[in-house]
C-alpha cells in the first residue's frame, strides 16, 4: 500500500472532509475522490462512511488510520535522523603536517572531499608545519599527518599507510655506482631538503642522525620543481617517496636509489583530538582519508 493513501486517510480524518483536505494535499477534490475510490477497490472494503456533512471511519478504516499514523511517524522520525546526520557533516577542518612534502597529493583529496561533502571545508594550515601536535593541543588545527604516534592521552591516532623514501639523483652522480646508499655515502653529498629544521627531515632524523652523519652541504629549497631541476643538473640529491612526485614530469636522467639495504620506510599517522570523535564531519574526513591514502 502506497504512502500517499495513508496520508490521504490521515488528512481526511483531521480535516473532516475531502473538500477541506484538497487544499492541504495540493490536489483537486476530484483527484482525492479518485484516490479514495481506487484504494477501497484494491482493499475490497470501505474506509469511510460518507454522509453529506460528515466522514466517519469504518472499523477497518480505524485500523488503517492507526497503522498509517505509526508508519508516517516512523518515516518522519527517519527523515529527522537523516537531517541530523546530514547537518552533522558540516564544519571546517584545519589540517597540517610535519613535513612540506606531505602536502603533495593532498589537493586532489581535498577536491574530492569538496565534491562528496559540500558542507565540509578543509583548510591547509602551512604555518603549523613542523609543529602540528602542539597546534592540535592548542586547538589551532584539527588534524595532523605525522610519522610518529603521539603519546598524549588527549589525542587519538590512526595508522594510515607506510611509504618508502628514496634518494633521487642524476644518473651520472657518483652515488649511482652502489645498489643502495649507506649513511657514509651522504657525508660528501649536497643534500637538498624542503625546509629546516633538520629534525623534521626523515632521511636525517631516521637515517643520518642515528649514525652521526651530517651531509657536506644542505640546502633548503621549498619548491619541489626547483629542487628537481637542481638534481637534474647534478647539483645534489633529494630524498622523497615516489608517490609525492606523481604530479611532476621527471627527467629520464633521474634515478631512484634505495636508502639503506632494507630501505628507509616510515608509517604515517592521522592524529586528532579524542574529543572530536563524536563529530560526524571529522569522521567523514578520516574515513575517506583512510580509503584514499591506504592505496598509496
Amino acid at each position: 500500500m502506497e504512502i500517499k493513501y495513508f496520508r490521504l486517510i490521515k488528512t481526511i480524518v483531521e480535516e473532516g472532509s475531502i473538500a477541506n483536505s484538497a487544499e492541504k494535499l495540493f490536489l483537486t477534490q476530484s483527484a482525492l475522490s479518485h484516490q479514495l475510490r481506487e484504494l477501497e477497490e484494491r482493499l475490497g472494503f470501505k474506509v469511510f462512511l460518507r454522509t453529506r456533512n460528515k466522514w466517519k471511519l469504518t472499523d477497518e478504516g480505524i485500523e488503517l488510520y492507526k497503522l498509517g499514523n505509526t508508519i508516517l511517524k516512523s518515516i518522519e522520525k527517519g527523515f529527522q535522523n537523516i537531517e541530523q546526520l546530514r547537518t552533522g557533516s558540516v564544519g571546517t577542518i584545519k589540517v597540517s603536517t610535519e613535513c612540506y612534502s606531505f602536502y603533495q597529493g593532498l589537493s586532489a583529496f581535498i577536491q574530492k572531499i569538496g565534491l562528496l561533502y559540500p558542507g565540509i571545508n578543509v583548510d591547509l594550515i602551512l604555518e603549523a608545519t613542523h609543529q602540528p601536535i602542539p597546534k592540535i593541543l592548542s586547538n589551532e588545527i584539527d588534524i595532523a599527518i605525522i610519522t610518529s604516534k603521539p603519546e598524549n592521552e588527549t589525542l587519538s591516532s590512526i595508522e594510515i599507510y607506510e611509504d618508502e623514501i628514496f634518494a633521487i639523483m642524476h644518473k651520472e652522480n657518483t652515488l649511482n655506482k652502489t645498489d643502495f646508499l649507506d649513511p657514509n655515502d651522504f657525508s660528501e653529498t649536497h643534500l637538498i631538503i624542503h625546509s629546516f629544521p633538520l629534525e623534521t627531515v626523515s632521511v636525517y632524523d631516521q637515517f643520518l642522525k642515528p649514525n652521526k652523519i651530517t651531509p657536506l652541504k644542505i640546502s633548503a629549497i621549498p619548491l619541489t620543481e626547483v629542487a628537481l631541476e637542481m638534481v637534474n643538473a647534478n647539483m645534489g640529491i633529494m630524498c622523497m617517496p615516489k608517490w609525492a612526485l606523481k604530479s611532476f614530469k621527471l627527467s629520464d636522467d633521474l634515478i631512484f636509489k634505495r636508502i639503506g639495504r632494507s630501505g628507509l620506510k616510515r608509517v604515517h599517522h592521522l592524529v586528532f583530538r579524542k574529543s572530536d570523535k563524536a563529530k560526524k564531519y571529522i569522521n567523514d574526513f578520516i574515513s575517506n582519508f583512510e580509503d584514499n591514502f591506504s592505496k598509496v
